[in-house]
C-alpha cells in the first residue's frame, strides 16, 4: 500500500485519529474539540505517559505498524494531532 503523505490526506485523517483518540482513551469530548495544532500533552489535551501508551497500542492495531517506546522521536510524533496524523500516514499497513 502506499502510503499518503500529502497535506490533504493528512488533513482527512485527521477526524479518523481524534474519534480513535477519544474512543481508545474514553474522553468526554466531540472528535472536533480536539485541535489539530494543540499539544497532546499539557496544557492542550492533557494526556499522560499512560495514556499514550495505551493510545500507541490502539494505533498499532488499526494501522498495522508498531509505535515503540524507547523511539527517540515519540515526542514530536505525539507532539499533537496533527504530527500524529501525519506520522500515521506515512507509516500505514492497513
Amino acid at each position: 500500500m502506499t502510503q499518503d503523505t500529502s497535506p490533504q490526506a493528512i488533513d482527512a485523517l485527521l477526524p479518523e485519529v481524534a474519534e480513535l483518540i477519544i474512543s481508545a482513551l474514553n474522553l468526554d469530548l466531540g472528535a472536533d474539540e480536539i485541535e489539530a495544532d494543540a499539544p497532546l500533552f499539557g496544557d492542550g489535551l492533557g494526556l499522560d505517559s499512560i495514556d499514550i501508551l495505551e493510545l500507541a497500542l490502539v494505533i498499532s492495531k488499526r494501522y498495522g505498524f508498531q509505535l515503540r517506546s524507547d523511539n527517540e522521536d515519540n515526542i514530536r510524533i505525539f507532539s499533537s494531532l496533527r504530527a500524529l496524523a501525519a506520522h500515521i500516514a506515512s507509516q500505514r499497513t492497513k
